[in-house]
């Protein structure tokens, strides 16, 4: 039988990157028994090599854990270690939408961040009971009362009661265990008798056993061998296994309701498991689906193309395996006259992006291309229709254009005082607009909207070295605004290059183009014949550089004699010059692609 719901605790362990999650996640785990002490490695959660070589978690994990408290009661915690990083917040948010509690870590030395916030918020809006628990108190640099003060003055919990303890060492993890137990409410309501109703949190796939369903039971039960109906598209399923994660795979009988695990049904398209949909039993179904999550939606797109032309259909199989553990990729065919065949993809950020090129890079030993990244942009046609612009290259004709609208962040940056000049100035410069500046301690707070296309190329990488690293970051989609934004093409030897165009605003649109050709001149090889690099917006050419042809001495066999014979062989040679750029075609190497792209501030 499963637990009664009052000695079952659900909760999420949220916090800011590089606060500690994973590390107090592998204290719990090895201080309930979940592995023994020859089974613990570092981030025993974090599954993947990048992950651990990073240090970051990118996919939530869940965990069952058994604890005997004081009142001898022993206790079902189910533990869901979250990501901190801003690209990976619909992980987060799914986590919490699954539990009743947050344990919201902060770390000792560096006390509340700009993601500690948006995560604390995500946890209001699911109404949790948010308990604060300061991390790293081992560090020589801690200081636990500066940090209970930040948590009282920027968040405005009472952190009277924060937990101090240390990820690493286990100091403090006795009185943590204790806390989750008295503090965290128990799941709400949940009938062990009415008809199975159970949230699908996530899927994933499996080599041995397909698709692998984390689910979460509000009432009923789901139990091994039975008929099961997915309410999103009315696909039924045979339960095969019921189970949980101690970490380790553990099968069990029957999941009941407030319990969380996992069910696999011998699914082999992961399309089948939509993330947020309501599982319930075939026969005996519940009377409505539950709320479900809302669809992740990509924020940034880039081109990948394969470095060798053969490797095309390598790169399609690669992505479609990749996907079956992220769903949040999307992928589609595209072409390119100077790149050939490749796909545009939408991630949910910058660095989801690099991670998935470094999974295909590793992985799959794919050499790629990737293109400049983009967002999505609203056309407004002269015709009155609006059509959505994934990439540049697809931009219709201006006269035929009535306005293009962007989408705009609200981004919140925590910063220590003395590099406020700096980061207000970066903020003018991308175009934002000021919306509050408030001082906590020794650090302001930051408030702007942003354009993203403004932020998506490097943006985080400025913020850092600006502030040196102290600087923390985190936006939300806020909308769209219309703007002055033109499509910036490149053409080389008068042929436009479509994996180099972009759009851009027009104030920006002469610099960014003037640098890219000079960036060009660099890169191209030279040719028989001059090679002209220009930036055009529509017909206009706003930049240009030339790259020289190489000369060949063809007056070397003329010695002595009129200097006629000399100017003749040279207007031949012109001529031949000229004819050749008419119909030369110029090779860009693809090297020159991908530092042409590499759009920092030199």
């Amino acid at each position: 039988m499963s637990k009664p719901l009052e000695h079952i605790r659900n909760f999420a362990i949220i916090a800011h990157i590089d606060h500690g999650k994973s590390t107090l996640a592998d204290r719990l785990i090895q201080t309930c028994g979940g592995l023994e002490e020859r089974e613990m490695t570092q981030q025993v959660l974090d599954n993947t090599d990048i992950e651990r070589e990073r240090g970051i978690t990118i996919k939530a994990q869940t965990v069952r854990l058994e604890y005997t408290a004081k009142d001898g009661i022993t206790y079902q915690l189910n533990l869901m270690d979250t990501p901190g990083h801003v690209d990976f917040s619909y992980e987060v948010s799914r986590s919490l939408a699954s539990c009743e509690g947050s344990l919201l870590v902060v770390d000792s030395t560096q006390g509340v961040e700009a993601q500690t916030l948006a995560n604390v918020y995500m946890a209001m809006e699911n109404d949790h009971e948010i308990m604060p628990v300061i991390n790293k108190i081992d560090l020589p640099s801690a200081d636990i009362n500066a940090a209970r003060t930040e948590i009282e003055d920027v968040i405005g919990l009472d952190a009277s009661d924060a937990v101090p303890c240390s990820g690493k060492t286990g100091a403090g993890i006795p009185d943590l265990l204790e806390a989750i137990v008295t503090r965290l409410p128990p799941p709400h309501g949940g009938d062990h008798d009415a008809p199975t109703k159970a949230l699908l949190v996530d899927s994933w796939y499996d080599i041995y056993l397909g698709v692998v369903v984390l689910v979460r039971v509000i009432d009923g039960t789901l139990r091994k061998n039975q008929k099961i109906k997915f309410m999103s598209n009315g696909a039924t399923r045979t339960v095969d296994r019921v189970g949980m994660f101690t970490p380790k795979h553990v099968l069990l009988d029957e999941l009941g309701p407030g319990e969380m695990g996992f069910i696999t049904a011998s699914i082999k398209d992961i399309s089948e498991t939509n993330v947020g949909d309501t599982i319930t039993d075939e026969k005996n179904p519940c009377s409505e689906k539950l709320k479900g999550f809302k669809p992740s939606i990509p924020m940034v797109f880039c081109s990948f193309y394969p470095a060798d032309a053969g490797d095309f259909e390598k790169l399609r199989e690669s992505l479609g395996k990749v996907r079956l553990n992220d769903a949040s990729l999307h992928y589609e065919t595209e072409s390119s006259q100077a790149l050939g065949l490749g796909f545009r993809c939408g991630f949910l950020g910058l660095l989801h992006m690099e991670i998935i090129q470094e999974r295909l890079d590793r992985e799959f030993d794919l050499d790629l291309i990737p293109t400049a990244p983009s967002v999505v942009y609203k056309i407004n046609m002269t015709n009155g229709e609006q059509i959505t612009l994934y990439n540049p290259v697809d931009m219709p004709e201006v006269q035929k254009i009535e306005s293009i609208e962007e989408p705009w962040i609200k981004a919140t940056i925590l910063v220590p005082d003395e590099f406020l000049g700096g980061l207000l100035q970066l903020c003018q410069d991308r175009r934002g607009v000021q919306i509050e500046l408030t001082y906590v301690g020794g650090r302001a707070m930051l408030v702007y909207r942003l354009p993203l296309n403004e932020v998506v190329f490097d943006f985080y990488d400025r913020l850092k070295s600006i502030s040196k690293g102290y600087a923390s970051f985190d936006y939300e989609l806020d909308g769209y605004g219309e703007n002055n934004l033109v499509k910036l093409e490149i053409r080389v030897n008068e042929e436009p290059v479509d994996a180099l165009a972009m759009i851009v605003h027009r104030e920006s649109a002469e610099a960014r183009g003037r640098g890219m050709c000079e960036r060009l001149k660099d890169l191209i090889p030279r040719q028989m014949f001059k090679i002209a690099i220009q930036a055009a917006i529509g017909g206009k050419i706003i930049a240009r550089e030339n790259v020289s042809a190489m000369r060949k001495d063809v007056t070397a066999k003329c010695y002595g004699g009129d200097i006629t014979r000399k100017k003749k062989l040279l207007e031949k040679q012109k001529k031949g010059k000229a004819k050749m750029r008419q119909y030369g075609n110029v090779e860009i190497p693809q090297s020159a692609f991908i530092a042409a792209l590499k759009m920092g501030d030199d």
